[in-house]
């Protein structure tokens, strides 16, 4: 490990490592020591372990806030979905793992597919600053998105105003289902948010070291074992090689 790396990563001694805690999938629950626990911050824990240095954790209850953060020497590696608005600011990596992102549908709701969504007069209640609502700022041309402060505000909104569509990612939309009768979970993916691991644009020789760790660890099996580990299997998935 070259003294450039860990100095580009590590400036204090410590990798602090920013977490999503808003993403359930990733945090799963807190060790006996109270820091995060899941795949994200054991990712975070093996960067630290292949630079030889301690981790320290810098949580986020939602991953605009995350990202806003960045350049501002809160944190160094920031683990967080991929998304070109981020990418201004960030470095990331490839995609270490998938989650599908797709829409649930009221009872009753004409609407069959993904596409039959982004039509003239539709709503779409998303959370403001989640990936996803990234992508389909970027994708959405005709249907309007109304955006909440996070996703169970979403939802409610999305019930009591009577909306077309609430955008989500696919395991939370299995909670939501069961919480309003005749409704449905679209088929297919409207996109897959894209997990990432993240570092200072200026850090060249850091990101070029994170995205070989990445490549690895999909390579070797550890991002499938911590899937595993952590029992997200089926709803969290191995991203493909870069």
């Amino acid at each position: 490990m070259s003294d450039l790396i860990k100095s580009q990563l590590a400036p204090h001694g410590v990798l602090r490592a920013a977490i999503n805690m808003g993403n359930f999938l990733l945090v799963t629950g807190k060790t006996a020591s109270g820091d995060p626990d899941g795949v994200s911050p054991d990712m975070a824990r093996a960067i630290a372990e292949r630079l030889g240095v301690p981790v320290s954790f810098v949580p986020y209850a939602k991953p605009a806030d995350l990202a806003d953060a960045a350049g501002t020497d809160t944190w160094d590696i920031g683990n967080i979905g991929a998304e070109p608005q981020r990418a201004q600011k960030i470095a990331f990596t490839a995609a270490y793992a998938e989650i599908e992102a797709t829409y649930l549908v009221p009872a009753g709701s004409p609407i069959q597919s993904i596409a039959d969504v982004d039509k003239k007069g539709n709503r779409i209640s998303v959370s403001k600053g989640s990936a996803y609502e990234l992508w389909l700022e970027r994708n959405i041309h005709n249907a309007e998105l109304i955006r909440a402060a996070g996703g169970p505000q979403a939802f409610d909104a999305f019930v009591n105003e009577k909306m077309d569509a609430l955008a989500s990612l696919r395991p939370a939309l299995l909670n939501d289902v069961k919480k309003l009768p005749g409704s449905r979970i679209l088929d297919g993916q409207f996109a897959s948010v894209q997990q990432a691991v993240g570092c200072n644009k200026s850090a060249t020789e850091a990101a070029a070291f994170l995205a070989a760790f990445v490549e690895e660890a999909k390579a070797s099996g550890l991002v499938a074992s911590l899937i595993k580990k952590h029992g997200v299997e089926g709803r969290l998935t191995v991203a493909p090689k870069a």
